[in-house]
């Protein structure tokens, strides 16, 4: 009797990289990405990018990065949609963990990015992980603490400031969120 894990196909990254479209590789199985995000998704990704952007003018060992390849290991590469990311210097992809990792969810993604991507930023020990949900303007922010996520809160009205990172930076949710009110 054959099992469903035995007809499930896994690939390496080298079998990643030379696919078209956008991909996600979580322990050998691929993940197709959905189709471009709605202008609600785009629209609040550009205003954490640039918020954060603007905090990094004097920190050289930052940058903030939108959809990047993450490479945990051969069979598993992660795209989030947006990163912090201090003393990288590989340019193709990823290849420490980030400082903040955010993942604005869409109903496609939810599960993923709340339970599998979860728990692989908090094993390879992403200090912040942040969930935006566009839908209720709120976002929830996990912070690592010794070896699991503990859940700082939810904002939608207030900012935050990610005291340990490299560069301390702030996010100001009401600003982030301010078009869509």
């Amino acid at each position: 009797m054959t099992t469903l894990a035995q007809n499930i196909e896994y690939y390496s990254y080298d079998d990643y990289k030379q696919w078209d479209g956008e991909w996600e590789l979580i322990d050998g199985v691929a993940y197709s990405m959905a189709p471009a995000p709605m202008r609600r998704h785009q629209s609040i990704a550009s205003a954490i990018i640039s918020m954060l952007y603007t905090q990094l003018e004097h920190c050289p060992k930052c940058e903030v990065l939108g959809e990047i390849d993450y490479k945990i290991d051969d069979y598993t590469t992660l795209k989030p949609d947006i990163v912090l990311t201090c003393g990288e210097t590989n340019e193709r992809y990823l290849t420490k963990a980030p400082e903040i990792v955010v993942e604005i969810i869409s109903k496609s993604t939810a599960r993923r990015d709340e339970v599998h991507k979860f728990a692989i930023y908090e094993k390879e020990k992403v200090n912040y992980y942040i969930l935006v949900y566009p839908d209720d303007l709120r976002a929830k922010i996990y912070k690592l603490k010794g070896s699991a996520y503990d859940k700082v809160g939810d904002f939608s009205e207030n900012a935050y400031t990610f005291e340990e990172t490299e560069c301390k930076v702030s996010l100001d949710f009401k600003r982030v969120f301010s078009r869509f009110r």
